[in-house]
């Protein structure tokens, strides 16, 4: 199977699956999530958050491909530019660190390791933006899918758990101290990208969506 991960665009936003793409869980406090469902603008809300988001900060989001077919997604952020964090009885999140607020891989591509992929280009991306950690809540009653990452599946992949809770613990990933599962992330994700390369790049800069878009032969 060709994989491959592009940023999380308007272009792409459509390619989430349903409710996904129409969601402001995170985007919204739950009053204002409220308020925007019942007007019907959760779309207009979730393209508007992605936007400026865009312009501020950069790449909010990653959409993985499996023969260019969407196989899932996640999106990442600073704490502000996610006011439902404020609802979650372990927030705050520390400083040093980016939230990986919510993603999901689709049902047919279950069991295949993509969900550690995702993990490991966030984890990618934070770390060369010069921040030390990923935080993200969990949802230690999960039963399905949902807006809360399940915990048992971010305690797979290498965050540890920072405040207990007995539904919404709050776990970490430091990518400073965990050497070896960066050493291995960063191979994956560069095997996956393309970043390897057997001969020299072309002259010219190379941006970061070029980067991205890159993929395996």
């Amino acid at each position: 199977m060709a994989r491959r991960v592009e940023p999380l665009t308007l272009a792409n936003l459509g390619e989430l699956p349903v409710p996904c793409r129409d969601c402001v869980f995170w985007q919204l406090d739950p009053v204002a999530a409220r308020q925007a469902a019942r007007d019907g603008d959760t779309a207009l809300e979730k393209e508007a958050w992605l936007s400026q988001l865009l312009l501020d900060w950069g790449t909010a989001g990653i959409v993985l491909y499996v023969d260019d077919e969407p196989a899932g997604f996640a999106v990442y952020a600073p704490a502000t530019y996610l006011p439902r964090i404020q609802a979650f009885p372990t927030a705050p999140v520390s400083p040093d660190a980016v939230v990986l607020a919510t993603g999901r891989i689709l049902p047919r591509y279950l069991g295949l390791g993509l969900g550690k992929i995702l993990v490991q280009a966030v984890a990618k991306d934070v770390l060369k933006r010069g921040f030390r950690a990923v935080e993200a809540f969990g949802d230690s009653r999960w039963d399905g899918p949902g807006c809360v990452w399940p915990t048992d599946f971010l305690c797979a992949v290498g965050f540890t758990v920072v405040r207990e809770h007995p539904r919404n613990p709050r776990l970490r990933l430091d990518l400073r101290s965990a050497i070896t599962w960066r050493r291995e992330m960063e191979a994956a994700v560069e095997r996956l990208m393309g970043a390897i390369r057997p001969e020299p790049a072309p002259p010219g800069p190379v941006t970061v969506r070029d980067a991205l878009r890159s993929g395996p032969e």
